[in-house]
């Protein structure tokens, strides 16, 4: 595995200490401490996350362009590490917002130049694996930050700004490590620079690509924000300061299982890795949606991180597979295009759900979400299978 891909891992590892160290107490801030609804939760995630996705467009598009990557990389993990502290002042559920979208608004930046710098560092045989790596160590961080959250309010008696304070550090060490720690490879000079959002280039993309993002799409509406999970554990009585453990443990669930099913991915047929899985995100709602005891609640959770696991670092190399080398930026940023606005809606939909008709519905509308999502999987054309 090239030195590169390390890197990258490690440094998303870092930032979603930092990330995690955060967004692991912020429902439960926004809604103890602010008073806020889950609907006003859902609405906080939706917006946020989809702006992430949104970003990546125009980001991946300049990375085309440029036919640089790094540096937009950097400015993305810059912004996110300067905006923790915007949480820890945050008095109002409209700052909160703020500060969630100018941190989603770094993620945007960074999120698609740092796939494909992925994608270019990686030879095409270890694609799967490689993505697969990279998101183990991000979800090593992101386990690692509720831990750290958890030790802190136990040691600060649930002092959440506290905790936000010190979630800065982690992001900024992710900072220095991509700027001081990764060379970006060479890139084959092209006679002249073109718009990668032309209408010729588009056309380049092709019908596979858009049956990715298509089936991109689905998924995310199948599967709402991760910030519910942290509302069930408190509906099941959970200390406050210890919530965020439930995050712990799905992610990892989701740290052990995304390298190997990346792995998996390189000799398989994707098809059937993205069925297998959507049944186990309709056990894991059928299960969260059965019962709030703490055990009921760890095998829904353990479940959700298995599905991660499967999923994410496979859509990233379907796309990487499916989409031109020199489109890989553009390619990452209309599939999170397409996939934020459905995350948007699902988690909006979501929020409104718990409100209005309880936890339980929410959790069996995602596993009917689910029904939906395998067959339209059934119904797309075989463009999924492992690259040669």
């Amino acid at each position: 595995m090239p030195a590169g891909v390390w890197v990258l891992g490690l440094v998303s590892m870092l930032m979603d200490i930092s990330s995690e160290m955060i967004h692991s107490l912020l429902p439960l801030f926004m809604v103890t401490t602010l008073g806020a609804s889950a609907l006003s939760v859902g609405m906080v995630e939706g917006l946020a996350e989809s702006t992430a996705l949104i970003v990546k467009v125009f980001s991946g598009a300049l990375s085309d362009y440029f036919g640089k990557r790094k540096g937009l990389a950097v400015c993305g993990y810059a912004l996110g590490a300067l905006t923790k502290p915007l949480f820890a002042v945050a008095s109002t559920t409209g700052s909160v917002l703020t500060a969630r979208l100018l941190d989603r608004v770094g993620k945007g930046i960074r999120g698609a130049p740092r796939d494909a710098l992925v994608a270019d560092i990686a030879p095409p045989s270890l694609r799967g694996a490689a993505f697969g790596l990279r998101q183990s160590l991000d979800t090593v961080g992101a386990f690692l930050g509720p831990l750290l959250a958890v030790g802190l309010m136990l040691l600060w008696s649930n002092d959440f700004r506290a905790v936000f304070w010190l979630a800065a550090i982690p992001g900024l060490m992710a900072v220095a490590l991509l700027s001081f720690g990764l060379r970006e490879p060479a890139r084959p000079a092209t006679a002249r620079r073109s718009s990668p959002i032309q209408r010729q280039n588009l056309q380049r993309l092709g019908r596979p690509y858009w049956s990715v993002v298509v089936i991109g799409a689905v998924f995310t509406l199948a599967r709402f924000s991760e910030a519910f999970l942290v509302l069930r554990a408190q509906q099941a009585g959970i200390p406050l300061a210890l919530v965020p453990l439930v995050m712990v443990a799905m992610n990892v669930v989701y740290a052990l299982s995304a390298y190997p099913f990346g792995r998996l991915s390189d000799r398989v047929s994707h098809r059937k890795l993205l069925a297998g899985g959507l049944l186990m995100l309709i056990a894991a709602d059928v299960v969260l949606a059965s019962s709030d005891h703490w055990g009921v609640l760890l095998a829904g959770v353990a479940l959700w991180g298995i599905h991660m696991g499967m999923t994410q670092g496979l859509l990233t190399t379907m796309v990487a597979d499916s989409a031109p080398a020199d489109l890989r930026g553009t390619a990452y940023g209309f599939f999170s295009l397409v996939s934020g606005l459905a995350m948007l809606l699902a988690s909006v939909l979501a929020g409104l759900l718990w409100d209005r008709l309880g936890a339980s519905f929410t959790f069996h509308a995602g596993a009917a979400f689910c029904l939906v999502a395998l067959i339209g999987l059934a119904w797309q054309p075989g463009t999924t299978r492992p690259a040669a």
